[in-house]
């Protein structure tokens, strides 16, 4: 079998910008020159989902980016079928890129008789023939434990610590990071260690889902500039609120930092009202012309810590490397000074 002499990359239709800005990125290693695989993925008439892949696969690491999110049925089933041919193309590895991992807040039963349906995906992809997972903040970790083959779990507070020490570099003692709930302390309070800053906790008790009968901040906000911090934004009534919330204890500015912008129905338009100052999300699901034309919103680049990460596997190197700040402050050079 021929040597593999760089990784092949093929994208579905969730987020073929991004796609495009990992190939990109990767172009810039040792003179290599990655391109997406020429392909065709579209639907039917009745909707179904066809896949053909125009260029020979045969013996190659391939890499197919495509997050799960919405429509998250539309975009699971593709990456699906892309799995399915680029196996019965004889691929010699597969691994999916999933920026976003779509029922990711599935992971456990709610109620009686209820599903885990991010088990069942996990299933679903190894069944396709995927070998490998690199995706991004998931919902909860316990979802790697789901899956049969590795799955490499990537941090954006590595980013925002770089863009936080970037936008308030004259102004980093008075910030204070919060968790909207008690649930993302965790990851607020590895964020708040990342940039020396003290740590509060927005406690919000629900009296039924998608509203919250009450909000308690534990911590002294007083004189901060608050910066929210959370792995999703889907609605954003209880960020909206919980920036309200502090801008009530003395907080001067209250800012957001999330991950995955969802950003169902309202959100834009809450977020535009609200007394955010900002909120920043990153480009892991493709945001809309709305979403772009928010004044109050702003989006950092995942593609540099993909591109490093798929190089990496590629490579056989480590991708935990990649959680530390240190390491994705030269791959964002030009982009940040911290």
């Amino acid at each position: 079998m021929a040597s593999i002499i760089e990784p092949k990359l093929i994208s579905g239709n969730a987020n073929l910008p991004l796609a495009k800005a990992i190939a990109r990125r990767m172009s810039m290693h040792r003179g290599m020159n990655v391109g997406l695989v020429d392909a065709r993925v579209e639907r039917f008439n009745d909707q179904e989902i066809f896949v053909e892949v125009y260029e020979n696969v045969r013996g190659e690491d391939m890499f197919i980016i495509q997050p799960t999110s919405n429509p998250a049925n539309d975009n699971l089933m593709e990456l699906l079928i892309m799995a399915d041919a680029l196996r019965r193309s004889s691929a010699a590895r597969i691994t999916a890129v999933i920026p976003y991992f779509g029922y990711a807040r599935q992971d456990r039963r709610s109620k009686a008789r209820t599903p885990i349906s991010s088990k069942l995906v996990a299933n679903m992809i190894v069944e396709a023939g995927i070998e490998r997972v690199l995706t991004m903040d998931l919902h909860a970790a316990q979802i790697q434990g789901f899956f049969d083959i590795p799955v490499d779990n990537l941090y954006a507070s590595p980013i925002f610590a770089l863009d936080i020490m970037h936008q308030f570099k004259d102004q980093l003692g008075d910030v204070m990071i919060v968790s909207p709930d008690v649930g993302g302390v965790a990851r607020a309070r590895e964020l708040a260690k990342r940039i020396n800053a003290p740590l509060s906790i927005v406690d919000k008790r629900r009296e039924k889902p998608g509203e919250i009968a009450e909000m308690t901040v534990i911590g002294d906000v007083s004189g901060k500039k608050c910066i929210i911090v959370d792995d999703i934004c889907d609605t954003a009534g209880t960020l909206c609120k919980a920036a309200e919330v502090l801008m009530d204890h003395g907080a001067t500015e209250v800012h957001s930092y999330i991950t995955h912008g969802v950003l169902s129905g309202p959100a834009v338009d809450r977020i535009t009202k609200s007394v955010m100052k900002s909120l920043v999300i990153t480009d892991s699901i493709q945001p809309t012309d709305q979403v772009k034309g928010a004044p109050n919103i702003r989006i950092v680049p995942t593609a540099p810590m993909f591109a490093q990460a798929i190089l990496n596997i590629w490579n056989g190197t480590s991708v935990s490397s990649l959680f530390e700040t240190e390491t994705l402050t030269p791959i964002y050079e030009g982009m940040y000074y911290a």
